[in-house]
């Protein structure tokens, strides 16, 4: 099946929306689908404004319909509310095409804490956004009910996985050798510093030990002169990264506003605890049963989940994170999926939506 796959989330950005997608394509190539990834990348871009290192397309529709019409996709999935899915909404829309999207990020949260936009005027743009879309795939149950609470519909409950063999498990902390012997404990960050990740909330813990912080992003030069104590790795390959979570004792998450959180399964995987508020995403990703985490610990305070995180088992972290695989994500995913026109012809592909011929009518006034 041909999938086209619309994102603003793209290489050589760092985040979990990325790394998401990117681990997508590779399990859906495998499963047999043909792939065609319209990104940034393929356009005049420019500066988020008030978001460094995110760049966005500028006035993308032309180019967006010429690639879409030259690939005569099966099937069309929207990720990201940006300007590319904004356009790849209005080419579906004027053709009577269906999609499928996902709600990867909580922006109005974001334009809240940035710009102090009002939250219902956000998730008004976002519900209108999403409202032609025949599956809104969301990552956990909190935000799936969170979203239907806000008038959201066609919602579909997507989990993520996590690379076992990349973030390898270690039964013990080690020592990571380009920044030598850390005092312990070592608590670990690791996402982007940004103003919906409440990053102040781990700097000002008072616990003994070694904080480190690995990312970069619009507040990354302000905590940097606030906490000169705290070690700062910056954006690193992502097999140096699995080091670095091999390293730590805890991994601490103190974002309250996270659809999933990524970075959490891939410090588990590394047998690292963490610790983090009882929130969307940290109560899908840890798990819960009876109170008991099965991931870290659970706690209103983060100070003391900081500490009883310690006392959990790595083996146990690691026990949790194995319950998330890419390739069952992927089968997920691609049984939401839906045809963008009515089909021709029909054959089985496995676990997902037909395999059709099928035409997209290029609209000549767009180009």
């Amino acid at each position: 099946m041909k999938i086209a796959l619309v994102t603003d989330a793209w290489g050589p950005q760092v985040n979990g929306v990325v790394t998401t997608l990117v681990e997508l394509v590779r399990e859906l190539e495998q499963l047999g689908h043909v792939v065609e990834v319209i990104h940034p990348g393929l356009f005049k871009t420019r500066p988020c404004p008030g978001y460094a290192g995110i760049d966005l397309a500028i006035r993308p529709g032309r180019g967006l319909t010429e690639k879409l019409d030259a690939f005569q996709p099966d099937a069309i999935h929207v990720a990201t509310e940006g300007p590319l899915g904004w356009a790849a909404r209005s080419y579906c829309d004027k053709r009577g095409l269906k999609f499928t999207t996902a709600f990867h990020t909580k922006f109005p949260e974001i334009l809240h804490a940035a710009l102090r936009i009002p939250l219902s005027w956000g998730y008004a743009l976002f519900r209108y956004f999403h409202k032609p879309s025949s599956g809104v795939m969301v990552p956990t149950q909190g935000v799936l009910r969170m979203l239907e609470r806000r008038g959201f519909r066609n919602l579909r409950g997507w989990t993520h996985g996590v690379d076992t063999q990349l973030f390898e498990f270690q039964d013990a902390p080690r020592v990571y050798p380009p920044v030598g012997t850390l005092v312990r404990p070592v608590s670990l960050f690791v996402g982007r510093l940004s103003y919906e990740k409440n990053i102040e909330a781990f700097l000002k813990l008072d616990i003994p030990g070694t904080k480190v912080v690995c990312g970069v992003g619009p507040l990354e030069v302000a905590l940097r002169e606030r906490y000169p104590h705290v070690r700062w790795m910056g954006v690193m390959p992502r097999s140096e990264l699995a080091k670095v979570y091999a390293a730590a004792d805890v991994f601490v998450f103190p974002s309250r506003s996270e659809t999933f959180g990524l970075v959490m399964l891939e410090a588990m995987a590394a047998g690292t605890p963490v610790a983090a508020y009882p929130v969307d995403g940290p109560l899908e990703v840890l798990g819960s049963e009876e109170g008991n985490c099965h991931g870290g610990v659970m706690n209103t305070d983060l100070q003391q989940a900081c500490y009883s995180a310690l006392a959990v088992p790595r083996h146990q972290a690691r026990r949790r994170a194995l319950d998330f695989s890419w390739e069952q994500a992927t089968q997920q995913f691609e049984s939401y999926l839906v045809l963008a026109v009515k089909s021709t012809s029909c054959k089985p592909v496995s676990g997902g939506i037909a395999s059709v011929k099928s035409t997209v009518t290029p609209l000549s006034s767009n180009r």
